[in-house]
Order: structure tokens, then sequence, then C-alpha cells
């Protein structure tokens, strides 16, 4: 007898993806791991299918937590739950034999390195020197007050179940082992072998395995120590005590090479009490605008640059609240150890940690005569006299230029004084951006972010693509099936946003596919790798800044009206050059629907007037004089027309607080609205999906260019 289906169709129905509920599956985990030494599997419980994808849902017995995964392994004829009613009480079905020993103990013996015999502690109430024993590593404090740490034996514990029959303990019941990853604890068998060095320890029992994690660990503890950073105290009743733990990082250089291992104490800041532990905890930093601007203005007047690197930055801003944390792991004081270390400087982790670094840091630069700009906090600029200096902060990366070569010298000096930091000399990379120096000007390039990008997505051996987008792509919210994985979408969305530091060339596709975020599809990540790829082809490209002294402000704006295929909104974009060089751009959807093209480009207009009236305050306060007012080019008649001409009708009143604004603006004379031709608006790179051939012509208009020919001496 046939079903209904079979009778319509003609075919029978598809069962393979069905399997017995509560049978024992093998789901692949690499989607929920960060570390390749994690299990690819574990034993789970098939219970279900996922509602929103072509998936199925493993409940893992061990932690009650659930995986949806399209690749599982299933064992139909298992069921686990049905041998275990078969069981005794308190047996497992994933048990393996077990000896009757109760404890198994594997020491792993590492090379010791000397120690000095340790002095008589402290008082606890005011101690803050490196306690004499701990679990993990013995330290000691010599006469001088320098600190090591050696090495001791490392003991990993395997802790088993005790004999089969007692009933305590679980019964064996065995299985196949064909294929089958054993659930071992993790990094069990990384914690049995030395760790390679070109990996980063995700614990201090690794790191404590190879001298160079060693050293790191001493280095930074005694960091703490010097810089008076807390006092170990009996816990107070009734407070919160802040847990903290280690963290490990390789510094590379540009050429991805090791520079240094780097060993760093931080607290647990989200087990903080908001309005207890911390209170205001915002910092600013300076913006990538203000950066170029800054460059571009050095450059043009041959001023000397001097980067500047703060050590351990966090740990010199002083606290106000009251914080009390516990001892650091490995690292507990023998003699107390169920003291506290109440803290005295800000540790990095802690929610006002930036804030109290930046305060530290405000407080001493004004101090010598620097007055910090309103047009950016992170900025400082020293006027006097016939001197000029700027000083830019972005947390601990210092950047200080001028016209006076012998006062740098002196505040250098004198910063270094009071902060402990190291003077880098000319930049050559700062922030993430290598800086290469010509006789012509300056190379900004992000290749090595593109390349761990590219790694890290695993799309380093792709094919290369000519653009960013495809200009037959119309891309809408419903296209495609829904990605399997939406976090890995926004990972590499997040990762790609850095990149917009250097490459306006990739705002306009990363603007665009941000916006789908929330629910990506199958095209949606589709069109991402193919912007990848583009970087793939493209990654040694970035900005050129020429040296000039024309330090004039012009500006190209566009729009693309209604190019939103779901809500029909535009597109507002602008490229502003100071000095001949790009040092603003934005590519942004409008918040509103726009009823004609004249009055989506005239919103343009006003977030690019908006942008340059913030940049010609920042110019008069750092005391540049722009002889002529900012330029800014627009390729439509009626919205160029619009802001020159008092004409409000019933097609413009809804936007009147715009055209107020930009109407006020060139009234005053602070702007100039001129047209532009559709063929020289560069802005038009960043509202739309471009040709190949327009797409080159307008990227190298941006000075945008291939960082191979500033090598070859092509360039500059």
């Amino acid at each position: 007898m046939q079903s209904p289906y079979q009778t319509l169709h003609h075919q029978t129905h598809n069962i393979h993806h069905l399997h017995s509920f509560g049978c024992l599956c093998f789901p692949w985990l690499k989607p929920y791991t960060n570390n390749k030494l994690q299990p690819k599997s574990i034993p789970c419980v098939f219970v279900g299918y996922s509602p929103s994808q072509y998936a199925y849902r493993c409940l893992d017995p061990t932690t009650n937590k659930i995986y949806t995964s399209r690749h599982v392994v299933f064992h139909d004829n298992h069921f686990p739950y049905i041998s275990l009613t078969k069981l005794k009480p308190h047996t497992s079905p994933y048990s393996q034999p077990i000896s009757s020993s109760p404890h198994t103990i594997i020491p792993i013996n590492l090379p010791h390195t000397n120690a000095t015999p340790p002095h008589e502690p402290p008082s606890p109430s005011t101690s803050n020197a490196i306690p004499q024993e701990a679990p993990l590593l013995s330290d000691s404090t010599s006469g001088n007050g320098s600190t090591t740490i050696p090495s001791p034996s490392i003991t990993s514990v395997v802790r088993t179940n005790q004999d089969a029959g007692n009933d305590d303990h679980y019964h064996v019941v065995t299985r196949s082992k064909n294929n089958i990853v054993k659930p071992n604890k993790k990094y069990f068998q990384a914690s049995l072998h030395p760790l390679p060095e070109n990996l980063e320890p995700s614990n201090i029992r690794q790191a404590m395995q190879h001298t160079h994690w060693r050293q790191a660990i001493s280095e930074e503890f005694n960091a703490l120590i010097r810089n008076g950073t807390w006092s170990l105290v009996p816990q107070p009743p009734n407070l919160n005590i802040v847990d903290c733990k280690w963290l490990f990082r390789i510094k590379r250089n540009p050429d991805g090479t090791i520079a240094r291992y780097k060993a760093r104490l931080v607290a647990k800041g989200f087990t903080q009490s908001p309005g207890v532990d911390f209170k205001e905890t915002f910092a600013p930093v300076v913006r990538p605008q203000t950066i170029k601007l800054i460059l571009t203005i050095a450059l043009g007047k041959g001023w000397l640059m001097h980067q500047l690197d703060v050590n351990n930055a966090f740990l010199q801003g002083s606290l106000k609240e009251d914080v009390y944390m516990a001892q650091p792991p490995g690292l507990k004081d023998k003699q107390y150890p169920n003291h506290v270390c109440k803290l005295h400087k800000a540790i990095y982790g802690l929610r006002q940690a930036p804030r109290a670094w930046h305060d530290s840091l405000k407080a001493f630069i004004t101090s010598h005569g620097f007055t910090t700009s309103k047009s950016d906090p992170s900025l400082f600029i020293y006027n006097s006299g016939s001197t000029l200096a700027y000083f830019l902060v972005y947390v601990d990366d210092l950047l200080l230029t001028g016209n006076n070569a012998q006062f740098l010298q002196d505040f250098i000096q004198s910063i270094s004084n009071r902060f402990s930091l190291k003077n880098m000399g000319t930049p050559h990379y700062f922030l993430g951006i290598e800086l290469i120096p010509t006789n012509k000007g300056l190379f900004l390039s992000q290749h090595k972010f593109i390349r761990d990008i590219l790694e890290r997505f695993d799309m380093a051996g792709a094919k290369p693509a000519p653009t960013p987008l495809s200009t037959t792509a119309t891309l809408t919210l419903n296209d495609g099936t829904p990605a399997t994985d939406s976090t890995h979408y926004r990972k590499i969305i997040g990762a790609l946003q850095y990149l917009n530091l250097t490459r306006p060339d990739l705002s306009f596709a990363i603007n665009k596919l941000s916006q789908f975020m929330h629910k990506p599809t199958s095209l949606h990540l589709q069109h991402l790798k193919r912007l990848l790829r583009y970087l793939k082809g493209t990654i040694n490209f970035g900005i050129f800044l020429r040296q000039s002294s024309s330090l004039q402000l012009y500006a190209f704006t566009d729009a693309d009206w209604g190019g939103n295929v779901d809500d029909r909104t535009s597109t507002s974009a602008y490229l502003i050059f100071f000095g001949g060089n790009p040092i603003s751009w934005l590519s942004r959807k409008q918040r509103t629907v726009a009823r004609s093209s004249t009055e989506a480009e005239y919103r343009a207009v006003a977030t690019t007037t908006a942008e340059i009236m913030w940049l010609t305050n920042l110019l008069h306060e750092l005391h540049i004089l722009v002889s002529k007012p900012p330029l800014l080019l627009c390729d439509n008649v009626g919205a160029t027309y619009l802001c020159s001409n008092p004409v409000l009708h019933s097609k413009m009143k809804h936007i009147s607080m715009d055209y107020h604004f930009v109407r006020e603006q060139v009234r005053d004379g602070k702007l100039q609205v001129s047209h532009v031709s559709t063929k020289d608006q560069l802005a038009d790179l960043l509202t739309k999906p471009l040709a190949h051939t327009r797409f080159i012509d307008l990227r190298s208009k941006m000075q945008v260019t291939d960082g191979n020919y500033i090598l070859r001496g092509r360039i500059g």
C-alpha cells in the first residue's frame, strides 16, 4: 500500500536523515572549540532536530549541554540510557576500564633555575613581596629587590574511579573504539608533553614548561611588585573578592617573527560589583582621523615623530575605590594563603582600569603645559612661544611630534621618569599599522593583519577576486538559506572593521555586508568570502600620504538613492582630503527613506558638512591656518543649488534641520559647495559596487596603492 506522498509524487520518502531518538551519536565539535587540542567529537545522545536549520541536536550527558551540528555519526542500535537502566545505580555508559589504585600521579620534571634563599616574609598588613612558596611556582626575593621564579616539577594528577566493585563508583560498559575520539579531560594530553614554543599556553601549567614563558611570568610579577600594585591583607568579611587569572600572548613583528613572550595577570572584571568595586569606566582613545591628520601635518612641515610604548600601562593608574582581589594563581603566599590582595593600583581586567590610567596620564601631561583638545580628548597640544607639539594617546601607545626637537627630547625624558616606557624612535608599527617612510611621504599598510585574517578564516589559499563585491549582486535579507554558523559570519565582519583605518576601498562592502549580521544566509557568506578573496589579491595595499606644503581641506560626497532593496533607504558616503591626502571617509546607510535623489544627496551633504566642521575646529586647535574655506564637491545639481540658495518648499521642508545647518555654514563663509561631474566623483566607490575598470580608477585616485610599488621605488 502506498502513502499519499508516493501516490502524488510517484517516489518514496527520503528518510535517510531520520535517526532513532536517544541513540549514541558523535557530533563534529569544531564550531564549538577554540583550540586544535580539544577533541573533535565526544559521545552524545541524539535528542532531536534543529528547528532553524538542517542539523541535529545532541546532548552531552556529562555536562547536559546540547550541541547543534550538521555532521554527526550515529549508532542507531546503541542507546546509552537504556543500557544505563540495566546497570547498578551510579554507573556510567562511557566509563573506561580502570585500575583499583585510587590515583595515578604522573610527574613532569622541568629544568630548574637558580633561586635565592627566601627571606622572612613581611607583615601581612603591608606585604607586597613575592610569596615564599606556591603550589606551582617557588618564589624568592633577593636582598636588592630583584626576583627570580625557579621552575619546580609540575605534577599532573589524573583522578580515577575506585575499585569497580565499590557501590560508590561506576561500573564499566565497553564499546567499539574504532574512529571514536575518547572524551578525555581538556588538554590532558597536552599537559603530558611540552607545548610548542610558538603556541600560546592556555593556563599556567602549560606556560611553566618553557623557559620563555617562565621568564615572562617573572617579569610580569616583578613589575607588579615594584609598582606597589597591592598589599596582602586578611580577607575582609562581607566584601566582594575579585578573581584573577594569567593570560599569555606572543608579540610578533610586522614580518610575523616572534618579538617577545608576554604574560599578564588580569582581574576577572565580570566578578566586580557595580557601584561598589567601580563607578565610572569610560576612557577615550584618539580617533583614526586625528592620527592621519597629525601624520599629514608632520609630513608637510618636516617634523620629527617619536613613538612611545608604556610598559604595563594599566598598572600605573591609581584606584579611587577599595578593591580586593584573590592572590595570583600559582603564586599564593605559603604563610598567608588565605589573605587577599588589596589593590592600590589598577590592574588589567578591572572595569575602571582604562579610566584610571587615562586620568593619571592626563594629569601628568597637562602639568607640563599641554592642553586637552576639545575636538578629541586623547589629543594634547603644546603651544608656547615658537614651540608647537602634538601628543596622541591610544591607551598605552603614544605618538609625539612637533617643531622643536629639543623640547621633544626633554618631554620624553620627563615622561620616562614618571612612567615606565620604551622610546621606539621613529614610528614604524603603530596600532597594528605599518608605517613605511619614503623620500616623498609615508605609506600606511595593514598587510600583517590581513594575512592573519586570511589564515584565521582558511582563505589564505583562495583565488583573488578583482573587486570587493560583484556588480550583479543584489543583496537582500532573505537571500539564500540560513547560515549554519552565524557567529562565524560575525567574526569575519568584526575583523574586517579594523581595516577601515587604511582601506577606504573596503568601506562600502563592509558596510553592506554588516547589515546582515543578525541573520546571515549562505549567499551573504558567499559574498563575504569574495571580499576576503579581494583582500588576498590586495594584501599589500594601503594608503600613501604625500608630503605636501598645501594644507587645504576638500571633500567628495555622494549618495545612492534607494539602493537598499529591502527598505529602499539610501547610502551616504564621503571622502575628505587634507593636504592632498585622504584622512576621513565614510559609507553608511541613511536612517530614513529619501523621497528623491536630491533629498538623498542633500542628507549626504549634511553628514559630510558635520565632519568637515569637526575637522575645521580640530585644525584651529592645532594652530594650523587654512587660507581658504573647505570645498565640498557634489555631483547632484539640485543638492548643490539648495546649499547656496534660500529655497525651502514642500519637497524639502521635512529636512529643514539639515538644510539650515548646511546653509548656515555656506552663508558664514565656512564652507564652499561646488558641482563635480559623476566621472570625477571619488565618493562613488563608497556607495555601490562598481565595474572593475571604474573601481580601479577611483581606487588609485584615493591613493590606495600597492606597497610593492613603494619597495621598488616607483612611488615616492
